[in-house]
């Protein structure tokens, strides 16, 4: 390697960058290998070329002042970086907002699912009520008037409404309950499901591979240490 003369290896770099097989990063890696190997990639036009192929249409935006096409490049990296942070940023609202928006949404759906159930309660309960004024009114119209119970007399004769006519309705009404309460329930299930794909999405954004991996290690190393201190402790007993 130190046998090779500035020139070619300046070419091989200038290859590299013109070709595209070395991206910045490759370039960063290069010059930490030797000091001369440092020199010879901050060569301005090897960043020049990676700031045009890079950045094309951005070159007017850097200021005057940078000396070099390396700081310009970097001028722009950072630029451009928080840009993306930006980006990502809203992202991560806006998915916390839809996550809200449809915990709002399953709150209705269970809020009126509860207050159809309590309706068709309310209609099963009614039904049967007056399907026992009507055995009443049968036994009334078969039977004597004096082996007739007097609390089923009593039902009858305080039942202003017709018995078979209010006994479709509540028929028709139970069966929109019934009908409203599937509905609801599949909206509410949809929404749910919509509820947990927003939920891994937001997860998804929200992963960094080198974050969650720090945090492992360190739970790692914290129980290693546990454990070696219980060991110790046990070894001193």
């Amino acid at each position: 390697m130190s046998e090779l003369p500035d020139e070619l290896w300046s070419q091989i770099l200038q290859i590299g960058v013109k070709t595209s097989a070395l991206t910045y990063k490759d370039l960063c890696c290069v010059s930490i290998s030797s000091p001369r190997l440092r020199r010879l990639s901050d060569h301005d036009s090897l960043w020049s070329h990676l700031l045009s192929s890079d950045y094309p249409s951005s070159s007017s935006s850097f200021p005057s002042s940078a000396s070099s096409s390396k700081s310009l490049y970097k001028i722009r990296l950072e630029r451009d970086r928080y840009r993306k942070k930006a980006a990502h940023t809203r992202a991560v609202l806006r998915k916390e907002s839809q996550i809200a928006e449809h915990y709002r949404r399953v709150g209705q759906l269970e809020e009126r699912l509860i207050e159809e159930t309590s309706k068709c309660t309310t209609t099963l309960t009614e039904l049967s009520n007056l399907r026992t004024v009507r055995e009443a009114t049968v036994a009334l119209n078969v039977w004597q008037p004096e082996v007739i119970r007097a609390r089923q007399k009593q039902i009858v004769e305080q039942c202003s409404v017709s018995v078979d006519s209010r006994l479709r309705t509540l028929d028709m009404e139970l069966k929109l309950c019934k009908q409203q309460i599937a509905i609801f329930q599949k909206a509410l299930k949809d929404e749910k499901k919509r509820l947990e794909l927003a939920k891994e999405e937001l997860t998804s954004l929200k992963y960094h591979p080198l974050k969650d991996h720090k945090s492992m290690n360190s739970s790692n190393n914290d129980s290693h240490i546990k454990r070696r201190s219980k060991d110790a402790i046990n070894c001193s007993v």
